[in-house]
């Protein structure tokens, strides 16, 4: 397989015979318009299929043939990615289809470009360790955050792993680690402000300088009533505030639900997820989010979730609803410039939101993604995402051998102080 070779934006599902080049793409065409208010943004970009991988390894090549898959690769998909200032990408494979992955946090090496995604256990395989103390040990990551400022990794943890209905008194937490070593700089413990048995930690960024986190809780586990609410968590005093709880912008939208592929997610049991993504503004000063069983984008200052004397009154007057994405929803970044790059799983790519004109555009779309997750800036300026057709992994219908966990590639103007 050519990982390089670059997918078309639009894909007929099925060319009918007799039906020329020009015909089929006008019928692509009006299709996506059909099922996208932002199918006629000028120019859609092009997505390139920049890596595939058959399952994950955690074991190393030998004699320069690609390492044997992990055997419960189709358990660990891969989800979240980051880049560091070096260049390296970390990546999470969550602990919610199965516990026995070596690892939740891992360094993945993007030199290999066939078999399985060549893993290093981050910060070790005995910091990932799913019986050791739940405190002090990575049990079940999804979200996390590359700190280039300092130098250092927030690992949000979630703390229950498959097959808990309660995470472990101390495991809801934030880990803190040193890029360069591994070593452990704090720790910010979440049980004061995160439910054991209903909260679902989805997604962490952090303002660098000030060094506040921001944590999305979807409240996936007490759904159809989620506790959903966004924290706040202070590094240098160590104190975790809830803030937002179930307010209406950050809950699941009534009457919402959510396809992937023009398929309902999980019919039967539906997806019930709350706010999901989130991003902050190159200076700090702007909260961005998205809720996955819904469509909408918002945005509040971060000085009023800051300051612990902000009424709720006041936070919630501050929220600015900035439109519809015209899709589903997962993962969010901002780029240097302050552009808000979300992806839309309901359309398969990327729709972009300009807080100067306040427009919202789709960038690209194909077929071939399956579940766009976690974007985020490479080195060179390019957003970079990982699809791992995960709603279809949570629901067992992914068979053993047949999982595909890929990284998809979008060029952006190159823009000084990109980071994700």
């Amino acid at each position: 397989m050519d990982l390089k070779s670059k997918s078309k934006t639009a894909v007929v599902h099925g060319a009918t015979p007799g039906i020329g080049l020009a015909m089929a793409a006008t019928l692509a065409a009006a299709a996506l318009a059909s099922a996208s208010p932002w199918a006629h943004a000028a120019q859609e970009l092009s997505l390139e299929r920049w890596r595939s991988y058959t399952g994950v390894s955690w074991e190393p090549p030998r004699d320069g043939a690609n390492p044997a898959p992990f055997a419960g690769s189709v358990n660990a998909p891969i989800a979240g990615i980051h880049f560091d200032a070096r260049g390296r990408a970390f990546v999470s494979t969550p602990r919610l289809v199965a516990a026995d992955a070596p690892a939740t946090l891992s360094v993945l090496d993007l030199d290999a470009t066939s078999g399985p995604a060549r893993l290093t256990a981050f910060p070790s395989v005995r910091g990932n360790s799913v019986s050791a103390a739940p405190e002090a040990h990575l049990r079940n990551v999804l979200g996390f955050h590359i700190d280039r400022r300092n130098g250092w990794l927030w690992a949000l943890d979630q703390g229950f792993v498959a097959g808990e209905t309660e995470a472990p008194a101390g495991a809801q937490k934030i880990m803190v680690y040193d890029l360069r070593t591994g070593r452990i700089v704090r720790r910010l413990g979440l049980d004061g402000v995160a439910d054991r048995r209903g909260s679902f930690l989805n997604d962490i960024v952090v303002d660098e300088r000030r060094r506040v986190a921001y944590v999305s809780d979807s409240g996936l586990r007490s759904a159809p009533r989620n506790q959903a609410a966004i924290l706040v968590v202070d590094f240098a005093s160590g104190r975790a505030r809830r803030v937002l709880d179930q307010h209406p912008a950050l809950m699941p939208e009534p009457g919402a639900s959510v396809v992937s592929h023009g398929a309902e997610v999980w019919p039967g049991k539906p997806l019930v997820l709350g706010i999901n993504g989130i991003a902050l503004s190159p200076d700090g000063g702007t909260l961005y989010w998205t809720v996955t069983t819904g469509t909408r984008a918002h945005a509040v200052p971060t000085r009023l979730l800051r300051d612990a004397g902000a009424k709720a009154d006041a936070i919630s007057a501050a929220i600015r609803n900035l439109g519809d994405v015209g899709g589903n929803t997962d993962g969010i970044v901002t780029d240097g410039d302050g552009n808000v790059y979300v992806t839309d799983v309901t359309h398969n790519g990327i729709v972009k939101y300009d807080p100067r004109s306040g427009s919202m555009a789709r960038l690209a779309a194909d077929e071939g993604v399956r579940w766009p997750d976690t974007p985020a800036i490479a080195a060179d300026g390019s957003l970079v995402f990982t699809a791992s057709n995960l709603n279809q992994h949570f629901a067992g219908a992914v068979k053993a051998g047949e999982e595909r966990y890929e990284l998809w590639r979008l060029p952006l103007k190159r823009q000084p102080g990109n980071k994700d």
